[in-house]
């Protein structure tokens, strides 16, 4: 039987604000040779091996060096539905929906195969480092029960909700204005607080949901102000201009969602691509988050989205897969391409701010940094190994590399699920069959020193 105190052995890299580069020494902590000591599924301690093992009493040791521990992956905008989705050969987004997504969406109607997905689902991301994700489930109240009993199974923390929309989609993906309140309600009753789970009220986006809708999210958003808030944003050209003629009222494409009162800290806005400079001031205004998806946005070839111009308005914005437009479940992979979006727009990635975006940035982002995102003493304990050798593109790469800078980079641009050497979930490890040997007993230790 597995002991309720754990402690993981390695080099620690966890962040304190966003840093700038390496001589930002203040934003992160790295130790060389480091322990996290995790009790019941949150992290008691951190620190030097040589001074945390004499609080190991009892605690079963793994050693990972010498590879490196972080905090595990958050994943801010996925698509559950969408796993049978991901490479399918398309135009750019609406027509890439009306062909791949919503046939695929329809299935999700079977509990049975909601169920079934869910579970390589939640495989695949934990396989990839993810530990928290944000997704979006379909029109059907089972695909969100599906959702959240899997990642209770895992003890994992996730945030989700079905999507609501009535209009603007085949039969079989349509509820009504009353049902998808009512079925959201009913959601949130079960599942919103309960274990690590959040719900997130979930308008798709303005084109498949009519303004009688608009008001149900309202009305769920003002009764449910603890709840997130989901949905896309600017992400096509094409999808501007239709919103626009089925909202003629609207300014803008943020208008539609301002004015039905759904901006907020709590309010992640997918892709926010091509945005007017009244949406930019808006959204610094309310808080809102913009989510920055760029595998989805190469791959549809929608448009880059300008970090900078978020930055320089003080807008906190969150980064993520998006599958199944996305092209990989890592968030590694998600970092390189996101890396070479910005470099066509004369903006740097430096790879400690990368490292700190996937983990304590997207978990600012969604004002749980208290929680998760760092290895921090009394934050729960999700934490990602990586193996900087994992490939021999990789091993021969690191034969140069000087620095933890350099390592992180190569991990950025040459890393995927290959690289998770292991990922543990509250404490409990996730990648069967390649976890090092465990040292159950305390009387040897010694032997680590």
């Amino acid at each position: 039987m597995q002991s309720d105190r754990l402690m993981l052995r390695g080099r620690l890299l966890t962040f304190t604000a966003e840093p700038f580069g390496a001589e930002d020494t203040a934003a992160y902590t790295y130790i060389e040779d480091g322990a996290l000591l995790i009790e019941n599924g949150m992290i008691a301690g951190r620190g030097e091996f040589s001074e945390l093992i004499g609080d190991a009493a009892g605690a079963e040791i793994v050693d990972h060096r010498p590879h490196l521990l972080m905090a595990g992956f958050i994943d801010t905008h996925i698509h559950f539905p969408q796993v049978q989705v991901i490479a399918s050969w398309g135009a750019q987004l609406l027509d890439w929906l009306n062909t791949y997504t919503f046939p695929e969406e329809t299935r999700f109607s079977d509990d049975d195969h909601a169920a079934a997905m869910a579970c390589r689902f939640f495989d695949l991301l934990t396989n990839h480092g993810t530990t928290t994700a944000v997704a979006y489930c379909s029109v059907h109240k089972g695909s969100a029960e599906a959702y959240f009993e899997e990642a209770e199974q895992r003890n994992m923390r996730v945030i989700g909700g079905k999507v609501l929309m009535d209009r603007n989609a085949p039969d079989g993906l349509h509820d009504t204005p009353q049902s998808g309140y009512d079925d959201t309600k009913d959601l949130i009753a079960k599942w919103h607080g309960k274990g690590r789970a959040s719900y997130a009220i979930t308008p798709r986006f303005a084109i498949t949901s009519t303004p009688e809708q608009m008001d149900m999210a309202r009305a769920l958003v003002r009764e449910h102000p603890d709840c997130f808030v989901q949905t896309h944003l600017s992400e096509n050209k094409y999808e501007i201009a239709y919103t626009l003629e089925l909202y003629p009222e609207a300014r803008d494409y943020l208008d539609v969602y301002q004015r039905y009162g759904l901006l907020s800290d709590k309010m992640l806005l997918g892709h926010s691509i091509h945005l007017e400079p009244r949406e930019v001031a808006v959204m610094a205004e309310t808080g809102s988050r913009p989510v920055f998806c760029p595998t989805s946005n190469l791959f549809l070839g929608s448009g880059l989205f300008n970090e900078e111009k978020m930055r320089q308005k003080g807008i906190v914005s969150a980064i993520a897969t998006d599958i199944g437009a996305g092209t990989s479940y890592s968030m590694l992979q998600t970092l390189n391409e996101g890396y070479k979006i910005l470099q066509l727009q004369d903006q740097k990635l430096h790879p400690l701010r990368a490292f700190h975006w996937m983990t304590r940035g997207n978990a600012v982002a969604l004002g749980m940094e208290e929680k998760i995102g760092t290895l921090d003493a009394g934050t729960e304990a999700d934490v990602v190994v990586l193996n900087s050798k994992a490939t021999d593109a990789m091993a021969l790469r690191m034969e140069r590399a000087s620095n933890l800078s350099e390592e992180l980079f190569i991990l950025q641009m040459l890393g995927d699920d290959r690289a998770v050497e292991e990922v543990y979930i509250a404490g409990q490890a996730q990648k069967s069959g390649r976890r090092p040997a465990a040292i159950p007993a305390f009387e040897r230790v010694l032997e680590l020193v």
